[in-house]
């Protein structure tokens, strides 16, 4: 992997050569991560982000980061990556009218409940899950 680059299936598969315990990978490069993650204010190359890897090839378990608190930032992030303002107003009014530091995750729970009961396939953890013929549970 190359700095610059995300990880895929197969660099997660080369972490957990040498070890079977989940490990956090953070502060990834500010240009692979989306434009509301804030940037370390002594490395700004990089994001203050994370991922929690889980080994047995379950991949990335959660995913998070510090959020852009400040307005004028988030607007100036949103330009660089050429997005539709109007697609992000409501976002920029939660900032606009005040917002404090703050960081967000998410946790794949279907992919948590795989894990923790060592099914084979995701989708064997999915209660109801929607394929191409199949778009309501």
């Amino acid at each position: 992997i190359q700095w610059g680059e995300d990880f895929g299936n197969d660099d997660e598969d080369i972490l957990f050569k040498e070890s079977d315990q989940p490990m956090f990978v953070h502060r990834y490069p500010e240009e692979i991560k989306g434009f509301y993650f804030k940037v370390d204010e002594k490395r700004p190359e990089l994001s203050l982000s994370l991922d929690l890897f889980v080994p047995e090839g379950y991949g990335e378990l959660i995913g998070g980061g510090q959020r852009v608190d400040d307005y004028d930032t988030l607007i100036e992030n949103i330009k660089k990556e050429n997005l539709n303002m109007d697609d992000f107003q409501w976002y920029l009014d939660l900032r606009k009218y005040g917002s404090v530091p703050h960081s967000g995750f998410g946790i794949g729970f279907e992919r948590m409940v795989s894990w923790f009961s060592g099914i084979d396939h995701v989708r064997e953890g999915i209660p109801f899950p929607r394929t191409l013929n199949r778009v309501y549970p």
